[in-house]
């Protein structure tokens, strides 16, 4: 065999011994995320969540009540016992110990003491004249989105201090129509938080 000939082949046994071991290289490729299982995630707004019965003028009695482990017909009776000040001033301190005296003769039968009344009642403090709220940290959460729909939801953060569902909107998803669901307990820094975002339920059919 002459020498041209020998080194075509050994070449040509070098290319195949190359391809077997390393195989072909491929351009690496990134999913787009126009891909149709991509997942984008959209911050949501919450709107409001701090209304209160008109019966408690302004007081948070959803709160009161479940961090002092009562239910809110039971706040209530027991503060229908309270005489407020008048309007523009501040109890006196005969009249705060007077009101206190009143509320927990009514609540310590339900294991309300001294000590947890002075706590919540300092923590629920709201200013109803400046239309200053009690304390409340927002939730946040986020809208998954697939496509152009809203396909679930994550919640980040529950914050707490809600009084009733806030409104959930999702920016560039007006369709979107979720309900927030809360969750009350003893624990201050969970009290009144961001439980769940759930899908509305949809609407009944027109006939």
């Amino acid at each position: 065999m002459n020498a041209p000939l020998v080194l075509l082949v050994r070449l040509a046994l070098s290319v195949t011994l190359t391809l077997a071991v390393t195989g072909p290289r491929l351009r690496a490729q990134t999913p787009s995320a126009s891909d149709a299982g991509a997942v984008t995630r959209v911050p949501v707004t919450f709107t409001g969540g701090y209304g209160t019965d008109p019966r408690d003028h302004g007081r948070p009695v959803a709160l009161i009540a479940a961090a002092l482990g009562v239910p809110d017909s039971v706040f209530r009776d027991a503060f229908s016992r309270v005489h407020p000040a008048d309007t523009g001033r501040g109890p006196t301190a005969a009249e705060a110990q007077s009101n206190k005296a009143a509320l927990l003769s009514a609540l310590a039968q339900h294991g309300v003491t001294n000590e947890r009344l002075d706590a919540v009642s300092d923590y629920y403090r709201y200013d109803a004249r400046r239309q200053k709220l009690w304390r409340n940290q927002p939730a946040t959460a986020n809208a998954l989105v697939r496509g152009d729909a809203v396909v679930g939801y994550e919640v980040l953060r529950g914050g707490a201090g809600y009084t009733t569902p806030p409104v959930v909107t999702v920016p560039g998803h007006p369709e979107a129509n979720a309900q927030a669901k809360l969750a009350f307990g003893p624990d201050f820094n969970r009290n009144g938080a961001l439980a769940a975002l759930l899908p509305a339920p949809a609407s009944p059919a027109v006939k």
